[in-house]
């Protein structure tokens, strides 16, 4: 080994003892499995939703596993309601530590000039402006103690295909993702995006539905031949939040089964 190269100290990597998560999008998919993650790593975790019960079950596992949680009914698209969301947050738990941005909506199938402006203004303002506002009010928290942010972006960040306003708003995170981790890179706090494939979640199931094929047409895209679960993002996101990744910023992990490769 080289003099200058030291070995690195063994740790728990994911201890989330005594820390504390945000998690949107929460009542149920990827937000659900992440923030049931989180709390089985020992983080008190702040779940956000539009949807009041999904929302509410989701704090009712946590507390369940015996970790601390606050269900936040919020619309991501509001910046009072974020703020207010990350206010109690810092009033009830007295800091925050970790946020996954997660919260997002699906395009229906069709073509950009069949897009209605009106559904183009909802994809944005949801996928992007959401994930925008939630950073905006998070950032400065986080960077009391230092800590990471995880944005939920899609292989449609990275790639086309023919649902122009979702794979602008999925380009957007990503775009908003780097930009954002270069502007704090020289403090303490990482910000890195997540790509997801195709996840077995209740919008792959609506997606599905208006597909020739189902299900089985979509599963057909995936080299691994299967869908993920959405506790495999979830995986991927602690270890982004965890000292194992104190060298990854501004990255847009692809967690996709090998679909873009």
């Amino acid at each position: 080994m080289p003099d200058n190269v030291q070995p690195t100290p063994q740790r728990e990597y994911f201890d989330f003892e005594n820390e504390v998560a945000f998690v949107s999008g929460a009542a149920g998919g990827i937000g659900r499995a992440t923030a049931l993650a989180f709390a089985q790593e020992g983080a008190a975790v702040v779940v956000a939703d539009i949807d009041e019960a999904g929302n509410r079950e989701t704090a009712e596992r946590i507390d369940a596993l015996g970790s601390d949680a606050l269900a936040v009914t919020c619309d991501l698209r509001e910046p009072a309601e974020v703020q207010a969301a990350i206010e109690r947050t810092i009033d009830e738990f007295g800091r925050l530590d970790y946020a996954c941005n997660n919260a997002g909506v699906e395009q229906r199938s069709v073509k950009t000039a069949d897009l209605d402006v009106e559904e183009w203004d909802r994809l944005l303002d949801t996928d992007l402006r959401g994930v925008f506002l939630s950073m905006k009010y998070q950032i400065p928290p986080i960077r009391e103690h230092g800590g990471a942010i995880v944005n939920i972006s899609s292989g449609a960040g990275i790639r086309g295909f023919p649902e122009s306003g979702y794979v602008a708003a999925k380009h957007g995170v990503v775009g908003l993702t780097k930009s954002a981790a270069l502007e704090y890179a020289d403090t303490d706090l990482r910000i890195n995006a997540v790509c997801p494939g195709i996840i077995d979640t209740s919008m792959m199931d609506r997606v599905t539905d208006d597909r020739e094929g189902g299900r089985q047409s979509v599963v057909e895209q995936e080299p691994i031949g299967r869908m993920g679960e959405p506790a495999e993002i979830a995986n991927a996101v602690l270890w982004l939040c965890s000292d194992a990744a104190s060298f990854v910023l501004g990255h847009a992990m692809v967690v996709d089964g090998g679909q873009t490769v």
